[in-house]
């Protein structure tokens, strides 16, 4: 909680950043707060062009939703295939397949921990 006009700045902005990560990412709505939107607090201090990196936009085209869907979800669960699979209700070769696509299309290799912190950085501030 803030308390004071001189604390007025921090709280609107703290309001505002949790107001567009409850648009965003549902698991937030309708009513989110600053101290539960993690990595969202940094996300949307980036500007919008942050997410136009040049790395994910074939991934990003609408053609590719469900490729951009696949990776975020395989990337939300910690890079388990079983997990990913069954909140995705495919087969793991599915999965397999799917995440080469994005590996192809990307130029990115999700075994390296620095090109994944990428992808899921560019993946979650494209919903901003």
């Amino acid at each position: 909680a803030r308390h004071g006009l001189d604390e007025l700045g921090a709280a609107w902005r703290e309001a505002s950043t949790a107001a567009r990560a409850a648009r965003a990412e549902p698991r937030f709505a309708p009513v989110a707060q600053w101290s539960d939107v993690g990595p969202y607090r940094l996300l949307t201090s980036l500007p919008a062009e942050a997410a136009q990196d040049p790395v994910a936009r074939a991934l990003l085209s609408p053609a590719h939703r469900e490729l951009a869907r696949t990776a975020e979800v395989f990337l939300d669960c910690a890079g388990q295939a079983g997990r990913t699979a069954a909140e995705l209700g495919i087969h793991r070769q599915t999965l397999y397949y799917r995440l080469s696509r994005v590996e192809q299309l990307t130029g990115l290799d999700l075994d390296d921990g620095e090109d994944r912190l990428l992808l899921h950085m560019v993946l979650k501030a494209s919903r901003l």
